[in-house]
C-alpha cells in the first residue's frame, strides 16, 4: 500500500467481471493471465444475477470472474476485457486492497513482471 497526500492509493487490486457464460469467462481469463495484466483468475459458474437493465427486473446464470492484479494495470485489464465481453456495458468494478500476506503480494508482483 502507498499512501499519497489526500488519500490511500493501492498497489494491488481485485477486479470482479460478470460475463455471460463459463466460456467466455475462461477466454477472458486466459487473455488476462497471457498477457500479464492479472496473476490470477478464478471464475465462479452459475452465479445467479439479478439486475435492472432496458427498464426491466432481469436475471442471468452468470460466470464471475475474480481477477487479481495491479493498480497500473486497470485501464489495460479494462480494455482486455471490453474487447473479448459480448456485453454492450460489462461489469467490471475495481477494489483496492487494504492488506495481504506479503508473500502473496510479492508473488503477485513476480507473475506481472
Amino acid at each position: 500500500m502507498i499512501l499519497k497526500k489526500g488519500g490511500i492509493v493501492y498497489m494491488y487490486v481485485v477486479i470482479f467481471v460478470t460475463a455471460g457464460n463459463k466460456k467466455e469467462a475462461q477466454k477472458i481469463a486466459a487473455g488476462l493471465i497471457k498477457q500479464k495484466l492479472a496473476a490470477c483468475v478464478n471464475i465462479m459458474d452459475k452465479v445467479d444475477s439479478l439486475f435492472f437493465w432496458e427498464g426491466k427486473i432481469q436475471k442471468a446464470k452468470e460466470s464471475l470472474l475474480i481477477v487479481k492484479s495491479k493498480k497500473e494495470k486497470i485501464a489495460k485489464v479494462i480494455k482486455l476485457v471490453k474487447s473479448l465481453h459480448s456485453y454492450k456495458v460489462p461489469e467490471i468494478i475495481v477494489l483496492g486492497l487494504i492488506a495481504g500476506d506479503k508473500p502473496y503480494l510479492r508473488w503477485i508482483d513476480a507473475a506481472l513482471r
